[in-house]
């Protein structure tokens, strides 16, 4: 499927469902200025296009009992394809990793972690991480407080990126 230009209601739509997934159609319809039936048929494209890749709930981890969110900022041995693909495979099935990404530079991965405690994540550094295969070096920086956290893109709905929109 080739790129699509949104217009300036399917922009609203994302941003509206940005900030509030659980809004029902009715209310997106009326916040986007135009019926229910043509602003589901809308998302279902935004959906299908992959514009919208989910729905979830914002938790509080503290409230939960994750009191620790760590930066790891990891450099591996080897930066082939096959070990770089292995390290991310490895990283998908540690659930204390949150979000990882691949930088340029002289760090190859950075990994946000959420422990319940800073023994937690020592614990789980020492066992997992620093043993994983290819690992050469890990930096950790804990994070004192999140200043700012908002999900998704800054969407600016006057703006469109060619071609033609879903329907």
């Amino acid at each position: 499927m080739g790129r699509v230009r949104l217009d300036t209601i399917d922009r609203n739509i994302l941003a509206a469902l940005q900030d509030d997934g659980r809004m029902t159609n009715v209310a997106l319809s009326e916040s986007v200025g135009i019926s229910p039936p043509p602003c589901l048929r809308r998302v279902r494209a935004l959906e299908k296009a992959g514009f919208i890749k989910g729905y979830h709930a914002q938790l509080d981890s503290a409230a939960l009992g994750f009191g620790v969110t760590v930066f790891a900022q990891v450099g591996l041995h080897s930066q082939a394809e096959t070990d770089l693909m292995e390290f991310e495979s490895r990283v998908r099935g540690w659930p204390m990793v949150r979000e990882c990404y691949m930088l340029a530079g002289e760090v190859d991965f950075i990994l946000k972690v959420v422990a319940a405690d800073w023994e937690s994540y020592q614990g789980w550094l020492t066992s997992e991480l620093v043993s994983a295969p290819n690992v050469a070096h890990v930096k950790s920086a804990l994070a004192i407080r999140a200043s700012k956290q908002l999900p998704g893109v800054p969407l600016d709905a006057s703006r469109t990126n060619g071609e033609d929109r879903p329907t």
